[in-house]
């Protein structure tokens, strides 16, 4: 098409709508090909398994995994973690999510999107819930549960042992990239940049340094803490009373420095947005 001279306003419009179905086509079909992608429907039992297969083991001071590192950007913190726990690989799927719990709340539903339109204590629930089905079928061990990460959990396993701005560096947009263009994040993330129009399954666009999909943008993700200014420990940071809970990592509607593996904001605890979701981790009681 490149090159042709449309005259006619209705041939216009004929060539350009036929670029962009060509265009949704093809991301389509590189989706398929992702490694979160979903080739067929699955049951419960088949779900159950293939979640428990895509946790990542994260052993803090042993091999590559350093045992402290520097929470936060503006007064970093050093925090040190000594348990062992495991991080899933994508954040949890609307088809698993609708296993489980028996509905899909999403707006933008696909089987393996990213759940969203949830609040805090349903994800919890999801936790909690699949918790039980896991031990009924002994995929985890009793001593096991399926849980939020913390903040501390969450942002460690972001950063994946760097100490940058983001996972792959400080650095997001190229010397010639416009706001909100980052063509050096579209590698690793959906922001507002390069999400238009595009609803990719988990998993379609290139893992951080320990195999975690998704980390920067696509959906912002809940942790178990509520929401705190104050210093950080290796456990949830918790109160009763909670009315806001932290969301990391950024979503599709999110400008680049949303991105950040340091950047956190508050989210209310009963609220639900269709930029915002959750992953799990695999922890002892």
């Amino acid at each position: 098409m490149a090159g042709l001279l449309v005259d006619s306003p209705a041939l216009y419009w004929s060539v350009a709508m036929f670029r962009t179905s060509l265009g949704l086509i093809l991301i389509a079909c590189s989706s398929m090909l992702a490694d979160g992608a979903e080739p067929a429907p699955q049951s419960t039992e088949q779900l159950l398994k293939r979640f428990v297969a895509e946790f990542v083991e994260i052993t803090p001071g042993k091999g590559t995994f350093p045992a402290s590192f520097q929470f936060g950007e503006v007064t970093p913190q050093e925090v040190t973690l000594s348990q062992p726990f495991a991080m899933a690989k994508y954040e949890v799927p609307q088809n698993l999510y609708a296993a489980v719990m028996g509905s899909n709340p999403s707006r933008w539903t696909g089987p393996r999107n990213s759940v969203e339109m949830l609040t805090w204590s349903q994800a919890r629930d999801f936790c909690s819930k699949i918790t039980g089905l896991l031990h009924a079928q002994k995929l985890i061990a009793e001593d096991e549960v399926i849980r939020l990460p913390s903040e501390v959990e969450w942002e460690y396993c972001c950063r994946a042992g760097t100490t940058t701005a983001y996972s792959f560096g400080d650095g997001a947009q190229a010397e010639s990239d416009v706001s909100p263009k980052a063509t050096l994040l579209d590698k690793y993330g959906w922001h507002t940049g390069n999400a238009a129009g595009n609803d990719p399954p988990v998993g379609a666009l290139a893992p951080n340094p320990w195999g975690l999909y998704d980390m920067h943008g696509y959906l912002w993700e809940f942790c178990e803490d509520a929401w705190h200014t104050g210093p950080v420990t290796a456990t949830p940071h918790t109160k009763a009373d909670t009315t806001q809970v932290v969301i990391r990592g950024g979503s599709w509607k999110d400008r680049f420095p949303d991105l950040r593996s340091a950047y956190r904001k508050p989210f209310p605890v009963a609220g639900k947005d269709d930029a915002v979701g959750f992953r799990c981790v695999r922890a002892k009681k």
